[in-house]
């Protein structure tokens, strides 16, 4: 047997020893074909040797070369001398790099019989390293490989169609030690170390350093270890740990592949068939030949490697262990060996059929990836020294790790395809493409998961990053898209990361089709020219400003790499011979982290908690005044009126200059910086001041909201007043009104008639449409007050608008009553803020100014303590360190106290008088269902309107009054208790009175009835009293919106699924009779909801521009809105396709003019409709530094609108739901512009921030209540407690309710009428994972993934988890309580990210701990919703790693189902919804609440 192996090692060494020969007598063949080549230069024949030589020069002299290059580009060497350097250097490399004079035979390593001298470390050869120690250590230093070129006469059955693309980048490993020259190149294949097979012959002798015993010693300790029962784990209830343990340390790991030697997947290689061959031998086979005939005639280019494909592989290091390659092993000169059936290229059968076995392969000097084949599967490649192998299928026993490539791959197609159609998209859409995207057939996985998704985010992202790269300058890159910031965050990717090196980009063999998105947009002309001449000056500015601003991070690898002197910017550049135009960066250093920080910048603009800007002033124009030297100021005509110690006069002359009552002047600031101020002059006189007027000041447009977005000829009028001597006047002004044409709704988009200046700028001309109240950012039509023949001369309308609103302001109490009192005195009426209360009315009062003599015990605490917790079990609990949770209603405030007014009365001053400075009220007291001693569970089960009478009495101040309210004794009611409910927002009603001392029920005193209802009605209790309506006129009840105002007709632009129109359905205010929406589903869902409306399934732009070219019908043959048929225009133009960009530049200002925003502000135009309102996120007032809000807001001005701008909050509305929203509300000439709704419900009140602020200014909408409301906070258990339970993936779509409503907000949001089957009532299917965790996530309040225990779980598809390691010391947390590690990565110490430090499958996600640090532990996520707290706004699309991770129903072990999502948003059970469950989460997300809109 022994001499059957050593025949057949010397028959291995003789073949190999010709391969040597024939290669040694090409290259000095190839090189001296060179030197005899006719019409070669000198500089054309060295740059075609260092084409021949490129791979294998040493790497000091590779660098050489690179210094000569760039000293030769810089100029700093001449031609001749940077020639002389690289033929030295060549020199030095061929003939003495290997100690001869030339190149000899015996160079290769072997003795002059051919023996294999093994036992020699080679000087120039690759010689072993005592462990691999020194490789692991070494820093991944990386070099790319020289390109191959097509090989022309290789014979291939498939044409070439299987080769590696033209130009494909690798990645390669570096060695560090001194590089073989070319003939020793082939020596080291001699030199490679004999595997450690279970196949390897006895007796062979095989030198092993000590190191390497020792290491295979440990690792059969360990797995002795591992195989010995562990211990159970240690129940929560264990003592207390001690404060000081030694600290543990982290469980061995491989040196080579990294590897926890005590991993129970930890795989060997389980050797090669005894027929398997060596590398050089096998590519000597026959059945492997590349060549025709025996003569080298197939080789066309030299510098190439043979190309073969090998199938049923195997991968592992040095020590046998099965590893994957993709971890960047390769790059930190770990060697990597392969063995498997090597065939042709042409070969497409994977089986053992007509392949050559091998054995030990390599080392791997790169890999690489060539695209997808047939658009599917994709092709992974190796290099070693002799040849490139293209990968078939693996071994049985390496099927599984490579499965883990083969994912990585395809799931950064499915990424990349999915972001150039979807820029826009989310996180949670992402991965929601991912969970419902089938793998190609073949692959060894059936589905890919969010876990896939974040294990593979690293190379997922590298992919992005080079597919920008492939991009036009032009194009933004997708890598700043929500959904990969997000990713880039939650996996703690490193951007920039080894560019050099990663050029194994994804390329696909044909275009990807982008998905059509809203064409060019339609513009009218009024539209197009306030954008375009804004933008001619503000981009040149910009652009100025960018050019200088810091493009780079100056940290990752893309910073510090040089240009590269080719792409189109390089070019362009000075230094490389361009005019320098352009100033761009070059291509290939587009700095990824700048950009994602800019982006997340920009999204972050909210500054939800604090606003640095100041609270916009009350009034603007009261900076100081210049005095003008005036020589000659005299009166013209006699005096109109005298009054007291004033003359008033008509007109007046200054310096020869006539001003009458009504003209119009300019005063000089006394700062010569700001522009001049304007005023009218509303009258003139003279007293022992001097000559005098009464300025009524205009403003600015630059001094609103507009900003520098405004017309510099347009002022605006405010209720701001001066007096001032006539010498401080500058000149005089010519301001004209500019009011809207009769014909003014039919005038938009007439573009061949209209005209963008308003006026002629001559320097004194000016024009005014609007009213502007600067505290609330209103533009209003004017609303003259009228004069009166005595006070004409010296009217002023702002003046008089002033003193009217302080007279409706001031408390005031009227109609005092003949009652004898010493110290008092009464009254039947008092009144502020324009309210008359009278005695007998309801009130709602401040909280502080009463309390209940029942105190409810208030919700608990946390009950577990941070130092009961078993560490150990509970690894990441440490991180809980505040009390406060998520989406808790805790601090939410008491609603309003309510009482009824007794007496009006104010105390005698000491002279007798009233002090009505300090109005009184005696009121009774009523008890909400919460203030009595059943507490939150009552209020639960009762209506919320529902009061219980008190006898308990109370004085208040007049000034905590906080409105007026109906307050009904239920049984005195003529309709039915709902149906009073219904008919407004202020009614309560009473069925008993509480007795507190008691702590019971009784009925009502006689006296608690309102007098002129006793013995009406029949109302019930409970809300489902049905009372009969009498025909006495004085009970008759007002009538609703419904019967006062004819409802307007609606279109809704972007309407989704109809969230916007049912809000102003179920207000009565409108009827939708048009809607478009692009996307299918959505559209369809609309349609079933408002059978009666026209719903375009189309672009905007393409209906915009028919209809302005004068069709009746678009192309489906469906009617066409028309001039003066939209009365209501409702909207939420999506504003994602500019929101990427931080500043606006010649660039980005293109696709903003083409932005959905400037559609649906031609929409408005060319219709002209009598209310307008634009719906978005919260973040519409802050993008672009607000400049979006400010041409929205500068477009209405200019059209004629009135306008204003707020950010209401839902929940404060009905809604379990924190949902901020930016409204923009515009009315018609003529038309009153509304004001917001005030709030209706509590809310917490770290989600009602609502002021907004705009060039450092803060901005509040006209709400008045910002303490507290009428109603309670609705929750979670109103919302969804009364829903039948179901599991993770429920998909009936129709199922019984089985149960009655439990809370009034659940028979509001079931309907009037009966419905028996629950619609809709189904949730994501999430993986057996994602399941797993969410079944171990407590019950309690505030419970998230920190609460998830580190232990291993059998799953449902029957794999089962592995326990988190903490192998790192954790710089900023230490170690834990027992002295355990609590780092998961390497830059937990400080130092960059590991590759192999990432663990998987564990029930503790590692990526949470991973970047935890530096994004608030991510607490939330997989977070429980609380019963009695609120939803988050992106909830509707459920993922419990999303940006809001409390999906995780409060009992059940599974995400929200849609229609609990519907609810939240405050859609009624019995709106239907369209296509799949992914399909109706989206609808309700995108939806806007319709509780809000009413």
């Amino acid at each position: 047997m022994r001499c059957r192996s050593v025949l057949r090692l010397e028959t291995e060494h003789a073949e190999f020893r010709k391969i040597i020969a024939k290669t040694k007598l090409y290259y000095i063949d190839r090189l001296q074909v060179l030197e005899d080549k006719a019409g070669l230069t000198e500089k054309e024949c060295l740059k075609e040797k260092l084409t021949l030589l490129h791979g294998f020069l040493q790497t000091d002299t590779q660098n050489d070369l690179s210094e000569l290059e760039t000293q030769f580009q810089k100029e700093e060497l001449s031609e001749e001398g940077y020639l002389a350097k690289v033929k030295a250097l060549l020199s030095q490399e061929l003939f003495e790099g290997n100690g001869d004079s030339e190149l000899g035979v015996n160079s290769n390593g072997c003795s002059e019989n051919g023996a294999m001298d093994s036992d020699k470390n080679e000087t120039n050869g690759l010689a072993d390293e005592p462990n691999g120690q020194e490789e692991s250590n070494m820093e991944a230093e990386v070099v790319v490989f020289p390109t191959a070129k097509n090989r022309g006469k290789r014979l291939s059955k498939s044409n070439g169609d299987n080769k590696r693309l033209s130009g494909t980048p690798r990645i390669t490993r570096n060695s560090v030690k001194q590089q073989a020259t070319i003939i020793s190149m082939f020596a080291k294949a001699a030199n490679k170390r004999k595997s450690e097979d279970l196949n390897e012959v006895a007796g062979t002798n095989v030198k092993v350093e000590e190191s390497d015993q020792q290491n295979e010693q440990d690792e059969k300790r360990i797995k002795v270890e591992s195989e010995e029962k562990l211990p159970a784990e240690i129940n929560t209830t264990d003592s207390k740990p001690k404060a000081e343990q030694t600290p543990k340390t982290p469980p061995p790991k491989c040196t080579d592949c990294k590897q926890f030697l005590d991993d129970s997947d930890l795989k060997y290689f389980q050797g090669d068939p005894d027929d398997a061959l060596e590398e050089p031998e096998m590519l000597t086979n026959e059945r492997l030949s590349l060549f025709e005939g025996t003569n080298d005639e197939g080789f066309e280019s030299y510098d190439d490697l043979p190309q073969h494909k090998v199938t049923l592989f195997s991968i592992y290091d040095r020590k046998g262990h099965l590893c994957p390659f993709d971890t960047g092993l390769i790059e930190k000169n770990v060697e990597l060996y392969f063995s498997g059936v090597v065939k042709p290229i042409y070969d497409d059968n994977p089986s053992l059929d007509g392949g050559v076995r091998a054995k030990k392969l390599g080392p791997i000097n790169a890999w690489w990836i060539t695209g997808f084949d047939g658009g599917e599967k994709a092709l992974i490649g190796f290099t070693t020294a002799f040849a490139d192998y293209i990968l078939m299928d693996p071994s049985d026993e390496y099927a599984a790790i490579f499965a883990v490539m083969q994912e990585k791959i395809h799931i950064s197609k499915v990424v990349i395809e999915f972001l150039q159609n979807n820029p826009d998209s989310t996180y949670e859409d992402l991965l929601n493409k991912i969970e419902t995207t089938v793998p190609p057939a073949g692959l060894s996985f059936s589905r890919f998961t969010e876990d896939s998704l974040l294990r593979h985010a690293q190379f997922v992202v590298e992919q992005v990053e080079s597919y920008d790269e492939a991009g036009d300058v032009d194009e933004q890159p997708i890598i700043i898209t929500p959904c990969m910031r997000d990713l880039i965050k939650l996996a703690g990717v490193t951007l920039g990361k080894r560019r050099a090196a990663r050029r194994q980009a994804i390329r696909h063999p044909t275009k990807i089709d982008k998905d059509k998105g809203p064409t060019k947009a339609t513009t009218t002309k009024l539209v197009y020219q306030i954008f375009d001449t804004f933008f001619s000056e503000e981009i040149d500015q910009n652009d100025k400003e960018n050019g200088l601003k810091r493009r780079r991070c100056g940290v990752c690898e893309v910073c510090q790499q040089p240009d590269c002197g080719k792409c189109r910017a390089c070019k362009d550049m000075v230094k490389f011979g361009g005019i320098g135009r352009n100033k761009q960066a070059c291509l290939q250093r587009r700095c990824p982290n700048l950009a994602v920080k800019e982006a997340d910048d920009d999204e972050n603009d909210e500054g939800d908690s604090e606003l640095i800007g100041k609270a916009s002033p009350k009034r603007m124009l009261q900076g100081r005044k210049k005095k003008q030297s005036k020589s000659h100021i005299s009166w013209i005509g006699e005096a109109v009126k005298a009054d007291g110690k004033k003359t008033y006069y008509q007109k007046v002359s200054v310096d020869n200059e006539v001003l009458e009552i009504n003209d119009c002047v300019a005063v000089s600031p006394d700062d010569p910086s700001k522009p001049l101020y304007l005023a009218r002059i509303t009258s003139m006189w003279e007293d022992n001041s001097g000559t005098m007027f009464h300025a009524n000041w205009f403003c600015r447009g630059t001094d609103t909201v507009l900003g520098e977005t405004s017309d510099p000829l347009e002022l605006f009028l405010v209720d701001e007043c001066e007096d001032m001597q006539l010498s401080y006047v500058d000149s005089k002004v010519t301001v004209i009104y500019k009011a809207a044409s009769e014909s003014w709704a039919l005038e938009g988009g007439m573009d061949d008639e209209f005209e963008l200046k308003m006026v002629e700028d001559d320097g004194k001309t000016y024009f005014y449409q609007m009213w502007y109240d600067p505290e609330y950012s209103r533009f209003q039509t004017l609303s003259n007050c009228e004069s009166t023949e005595e006070n004409k001369h010296k009217f002023c309308d702002s003046c008089a608008r002033l003193a009217e609103i302080r007279q409706q302001e001031m408390p005031r109490v009227l109609e005092t009553l003949d009652v004898k009192d010493d110290s008092k005195v009464f009254y039947s009426l008092a009144s502020k803020n324009g309210t008359q209360y009278r005695v007998g009315d309801g009130i709602y009062i401040l909280q502080d100014a009463f309390s209940f003599s029942v105190k409810p015990s208030s919700p608990g605490k946390r009950p577990v303590k941070k130092d009961d917790v078993n560490e150990d079990l509970y690894p990441e609990y440490y991180r809980k360190s505040s009390d406060y949770i998520k989406g808790s209603n805790l601090d939410a405030p008491d609603p309003f106290r309510i009482g009824r007014i007794q007496e009006i009365f104010c105390h005698k001053r000491s002279n007798g008088k009233p002090n009505e400075a300090d109005i009184k009220l005696r009121i009774n007291k009523f008890y909400r269902a919460e203030n009595t001693h059943k507490g939150l569970k009552a209020s639960y089960h009762t209506d919320i309107n529902l009061l219980y009478w008190s006898d308990e009495e109370v004085i208040v101040d007049f000034k905590d009054v906080q409105g007026r309210c109906t307050v009904e004794y239920g049984e005195d009611l003529t309709v039915s208790i709902p149906d009073y409910s219904a008919g407004g927002t202020d009614r309560f009603y009473f069925l008993e009175a509480y007795n507190a001392k008691l702590k019971s029920y009784e009925d009502p005193p006689n006296r608690a009835r309102s007098s002129g209802n006793k013995g009406k009605g029949k109302g019930k209790g409970k809300g489902k009293g049905k009372g009969k309506p009498t025909a006495e006129p004085e009970q008759t009840e007002p009538a609703t919106a419904e019967d006062r105002l004819e409802k307007l007709r609606s279109l809704d632009v972007f309407s989704g699924c109809g969230g916007l129109s049912e809000g102003f359905h179920q207000a009565g205010i409108s009827e939708t009779l048009w809607a478009i929406e692009m996307w299918d589903p959505a559209a369809q869902a609309f349609r079933l909801n408002n059978p009666g409306a026209t719903v375009f399934t189309e672009d905007c732009n393409v209906l915009l521009k028919l209809v302005m070219a004068g069709e009746k019908t678009n192309s489906l043959g469906q009617k066409l809105p028309q001039k003066g048929d939209v009365e209501l225009l409702c909207g939420g133009p999506p504003c994602q396709g500019f929101s990427g960009m931080n500043r606006f530049n010649s660039r980005t200002y293109s696709k903003f003019k083409n932005s959905l925003v400037v559609s649906y502000l031609s929409y408005c135009d060319y219709y002209r409709p009598r209310f307008f309102l634009l719906e978005n996120v919260r973040n519409f007032v802050s993008f672009k530094r607000s400049m979006v809000l400010k041409l929205t807001l500068r477009c209405l001005v200019r059209m004629g609108y009135q306008c204003t701008f707020g950010v209401l909050q839902a929940g404060q509305y009905g809604v379990a739901q924190t949902r901020r929203r930016a409204i923009v509300l515009a009315s018609a000439p003529g038309e009153k512009l509304p004001l917001f709704p005030e709030p209706l419900h509590v809310f917490a009140p770290r989600a009602c921030q609502l002021s907004v602020a705009v060039d450092d200014k803060k901005f509040v909408s006209n709400i008045t209540r910002t303490k507290s409301a009428p109603y309670r906070t609705i929750t979670v258990r109103d919302t969804m407690s009364d829903l039948p339970e179901i599991r993770n993936g429920a998909a009936a779509l129709e199922i019984s309710y089985n149960g009655e409503p439990q809370s009034w907000f659940q028979r509001q949001i079931r309907g009037t009428q009966y419905q028996p089957i629950l619609r809709d009532h189904i949730c994501k299917d999430m993986s057996a994972l994602v399941a797993g965790r969410m079944r171990h996530i407590p019950l309690a309040p505030g419970s998230d993934w920190r609460d998830l225990p580190n232990i291993e779980v059998r799953l449902s598809d029957g794999t089962t988890t592995k326990k988190l390691r903490y192998t790192h010391h954790d710089k900023k947390n230490g170690h834990s309580g027992a002295g355990a590690l609590r780092g998961v990565c390497s830059c937990a110490e400080g130092k960059q990210c590991e590759p192999a430090d990432r663990q998987f499958n564990t029930l503790i996600p590692w990526c949470l701990p991973h970047t935890g640090n530096r994004h608030n532990h991510w607490a939330g996520l997989y977070g429980r919703l609380e019963w009695d707290g609120f939803f988050s706004t992106t909830v509707t699309n459920p993922e419990p790693m999303g940006k809001q991770g409390r999906v995780l129903h409060p009992e059940q072990h599974r995400v929200v189902s849609v229609r609990e999502c519907a609810r939240s948003q405050g859609f009624p059970d019995t709106y239907r919804l369209f296509g799949n469950v992914l399909d109706k989460h989206r609808q309700v997300r995108i939806a806007d609440s319709p509780p809000s809109q009413g």
